[in-house]
């Protein structure tokens, strides 16, 4: 065996061992349960349930599929099993909102009816196309192959605000077919379409070939004939399949949002691809070339499953949106269960939908820019401040008088030196083993600080969201993790510690940190929503009033908390 050879079998066998380990028990949308599928809870448990981020009355749901404003309406659509709370049966769900916040569900859009989508109507978007209004195009699945083609529906009424019925025009579905070049069984999840200068509307559709990610270009005329375009928009090895690709424009100069069709000078470009096989997403910034239909990536991150995330937790088929109401771009999440499926059977629900969060380009052009809708603030009640409390190495202090099960958390941590920092390894490449390996619980020099969330009194349970800093050759690396290692007495739970670095600053001395606590969700937003980690917890102590909210510090640089705010967070009206 030759050398070349040896080295390719090794990273091709070390890379399917990393993903492995890197999937760390969280399942994709097609793991069957056959057995547990249309088993229905005889009652609904409160215990864990979320008071503000959405999800149903009960049974499962998973990635939202076409969200998007139109008459005065969001509206979001998603992934849902009527008959049960573990994935099957699907349809799409459909809610409307006036305010991102509180939901009104209405009766299903979509559900499996036709010969070109009666074993599945999978995952998809929406685009509001001039003259005609709101289009949606979704996968569809044509036999028990897992034959997958592109499909799309229209409002039987586009007057009605709501848009309660929609239909599928069966003489001219299915729209896209795969021809014997792609691989029909992973080819899914279309994009929201976008028209050029040349009058063409285009669609990207997910795929793989053997490992390679791939986001094939569609272009029409109509929007009702596609052809696909000679070469995809990109493609990357070793990603495996690309599912719910996302594409959009962002300004290189406003927070404001874009519609798809704008690109030139002005503009960057975002690809997203959630990975089948990690269940991470990762996105890239690039250059956008549409007279040769080719996205290029910028060189400042990685174009692989190692690169840049929206979020470093359990948050996956994401999708953005342009709002016109606020001329801002809208990112949603799905944040899947940690604990078993006989588990979700027994509390007659499953998964949640991460906090809306208004989408940017940071000033430094390498990355994107994260934060809750200002429409979550709405919910903000009973508020309490900390100011100046300085934290020695071992410090842990309570913030008292709000409800530490369901309350947003504002904090700036600062410090006066890094002369005690550790020396950071090059080694440590992979934020999250790091967190793994350091934790909240051993000393550090600068950190680690920052929150123990949802902590009963004792410290048995406790979810920490912390900060440690360490020192490389050139520079200060920041990281950030949030840990569910010691989030419950229970066993047999999904318990990881999510980690990502953090880009920051730190010339001025301070970190900021929001931290959303939701029962079962904490959501938390580094400098600002540079780095977000989202993390499912189920303590079996630190529950309602039960849970508890601290600052700390494990190193032995002073942190001073210079301020904190957090209010109590009302409950969310979500039918």
């Amino acid at each position: 065996m030759g050398v070349t050879k040896f080295l390719t079998i090794f990273v091709v066998v070390f890379f399917s061992l990393s993903v492995i380990l890197i999937n760390n028990g969280v399942e994709g949308f097609h793991k069957i349960y056959s057995h547990l599928q249309s088993v229905s809870a005889i009652s609904v448990s409160d215990l864990h349930r979320t008071a503000y981020h959405f999800q149903p009355p009960r049974n499962w749901i998973n990635g939202k599929t076409g969200p998007m404003y139109y008459n005065g309406y969001y509206h979001l659509f998603y992934q849902y099993n009527p008959n049960g709370s573990v994935w099957g049966n699907i349809v799409w769900a459909h809610s409307v909102s006036k305010d991102l916040v509180n939901w009104k569900a209405l009766e299903h859009a979509l559900y499996p009816s036709e010969p070109f989508d009666k074993f599945g109507c999978w995952s998809g978007s929406a685009t509001v196309v001039p003259g005609k209004g709101p289009v949606i195009l979704y996968t569809g699945v044509t036999d028990d192959k897992n034959t997958e083609v592109q499909c799309y529906a229209i409002p039987e009424d586009s007057s009605d605000p709501l848009l309660r019925k929609w239909i599928k025009p069966d003489t001219l579905n299915p729209i896209v077919i795969a021809d014997r070049a792609i691989n029909g069984s992973a080819f899914r999840d279309p994009t929201t379409a976008w028209r050029s200068n040349d009058g063409h509307w285009r669609m990207l559709v997910g795929s793989k070939r053997k490992d390679r990610g791939i986001a094939y270009l569609y272009k029409s005329k109509d929007f009702i004939k596609w052809v696909r375009a000679k070469h995809p928009i990109h493609s990357k090895t070793t990603t495996g399949m690309w599912e719910c690709p996302d594409f959009f424009p962002v300004a290189l100069e406003s927070r404001e949002g874009l519609e798809m069709g704008v690109h030139g000078n002005n503009v960057k470009h975002v690809l997203k691809n959630s990975l089948d096989m990690t269940r991470f997403e990762y996105y890239t910034l690039g250059t956008y070339f549409p007279k040769m239909d080719k996205y290029v990536p910028d060189n400042t991150s990685e174009d692989g499953w190692g690169g840049l995330r929206y979020d470093y937790g359990n948050f996956y088929a994401s999708k953005s949106f342009f709002d016109p109401s606020k001329n801002r771009r809208i990112l949603w999440g799905w944040a899947n269960e940690s604990d078993s499926k006989e588990d979700d059977v027994n509390k007659g629900w499953a998964g949640i939908q991460a906090i809306p969060r208004t989408i940017w380009l940071d000033p430094s052009r390498r990355q994107l820019i994260q934060w809750p809708v200002e429409e979550l603030n709405s919910l903000r009640g009973e508020k309490v401040k900390m100011n100046n409390q300085k934290l020695n190495k071992g410090d842990y202090v309570q913030v008292k008088g709000v409800n530490a099960a369901q309350v947003d958390v504002e904090a700036t941590f600062s410090f006066s030196s890094l002369d005690k920092a550790e020396t950071f390894d090059p080694r440590w490449v992979n934020a999250q083993d790091l967190c793994a390996q350091k934790g909240s619980k051993i000393q550090g020099g600068v950190g680690p600080f920052g929150l123990l969330t949802l902590a009963s009194q004792d410290l048995q349970e406790f979810t920490p969201v912390f900060f440690r800093i360490f020192k490389a050759q050139n520079k200060h690396v920041v990281l950030m993790c949030s840990d569910a290692t010691s989030s419950s007495i229970k066993i047999n739970l999904y318990k990881p510690s999510f980690g990502g670095f953090l880009d920051v600053d730190l010339s001025t001395g301070k970190i900021p940190l929001r931290s959303l606590i939701d029962h079962s969700v904490v959501e938390s937003f580094g400098a600002g929503g540079k780095t977000n980690i989202l993390s499912r917890v189920y303590p079996a102590l630190a529950v309602g009033n039960q849970a508890h909210l601290f600052v700390f510090n494990n190193g032995t640089e002073p942190i001073n908390v210079q301020n904190l705010q957090a209010w109590s967070m009302k409950n969310a009206d979500i039918q």
